[in-house]
């Protein structure tokens, strides 16, 4: 290597800070993708690993002092071919590739045969199957009420308390005069994952995976603000179930969902309170049947 000229490396020094500061910014920046409320599921697509970045500008400092023309092409080349892969693996198509790979490849231990087995001792009606089937169609109830900012049809699965806090959660989108839609679902895994009594109720623990777009618009104008329409997003949920301890399935039931009210058996047309609309009864509470009580994400 030739003898540093120090007059030579004066001269160029502030643009060479300059370009080492633009790539270390560059090349350290991790890739958080939006800001949507959910992980994304995905793993950074620029560089990273093991990659030394202190190397890289080392060579870059020496590459300048021997010939600051050839450094400057370095450096732009390096940035330019850092920002099309940055580019490429956030694009909608490389994010969904890698999430659905996730997804096909993520396994879930099936809870739900030994589950069940603690349930049918005390209620031997009762069936996996038929729950398993049940907590899908609350689940795709929720997201259809959610999307369209409609929470009554609702009513009849949820508790009074997450009913609630669910609809007080719609009414600002809103205020706001958004709308959160939440479409293309593909429900990937559904077990029963724990069963316990706990005092006068019983709890059952279902989880559930799935895919599914998830992205806010503006009502008035249908800009999207949060997330992007053509993205999957791999969610895990936990769906809490509650019902009144020592209650049996009803055999002769088609499926677990209220279809009619249990104390007066009209068909069933529920208020906001979780009554009855015909007799006043309040049958959301597990006095009757399986009501979800809670349902959140999960790592």
């Amino acid at each position: 290597m030739k003898k540093l000229n120090f007059n030579k490396l004066k001269n160029y020094l502030p643009f060479l800070l300059l370009i080492a500061a633009i790539v270390c910014c560059n090349l350290c920046i991790a890739d958080v993708g939006n800001n949507n409320r959910y992980s994304s599921g995905g793993g950074d697509g620029g560089f990273g690993g093991d990659f030394d970045i202190g190397v890289l500008v080392g060579y870059l400092i020496n590459l300048f002092i021997e010939s600051p023309v050839l450094g400057i092409i370095v450096v732009v080349a390096i940035i330019i071919v850092y920002r099309i892969m940055k580019k490429k693996s956030n694009s909608s198509d490389a994010i969904n590739q890698r999430v659905n790979q996730q997804a096909n490849n993520d396994f879930v231990f099936d809870n739900s045969v030994t589950v069940a087995a603690q349930i049918q001792k005390l209620d031997p009606a009762f069936s996996a199957d038929k729950f398993n089937g049940f907590a899908r169609e609350v689940f795709m109830k929720i997201q259809e009420a959610w999307t369209n900012k409609d929470w009554k049809p609702i009513r009849p699965f949820e508790s009074e308390t997450l009913f609630n806090q669910h609809k007080q959660q719609l009414d600002e989108y809103i205020r706001l005069k958004k709308t959160n839609v939440v479409e293309k679902i593909t429900i990937k895994h559904c077990s029963l994952h724990e069963f316990r009594q706990d005092g006068d109720k019983e709890v059952l623990i279902v989880w559930l995976n799935a895919l599914m777009h998830d992205y806010v618009i503006d009502d008035e104008t249908k800009k999207v603000l949060e997330s992007d329409p053509n993205r999957d997003w791999y969610m895990k949920y936990e769906m809490v179930f509650n019902r009144k301890a020592g209650l049996k399935t009803d055999p002769g039931k088609k499926g677990t969902s209220i279809t009619n009210c249990p104390n007066c058996g009209a068909p069933t047309e529920i208020t906001s309170s979780g009554q009855c609309a015909y007799c006043g009864s309040v049958i959301t509470n597990g006095e009757h049947d399986w009501v979800l009580t809670d349902i959140h994400s999960r790592s």
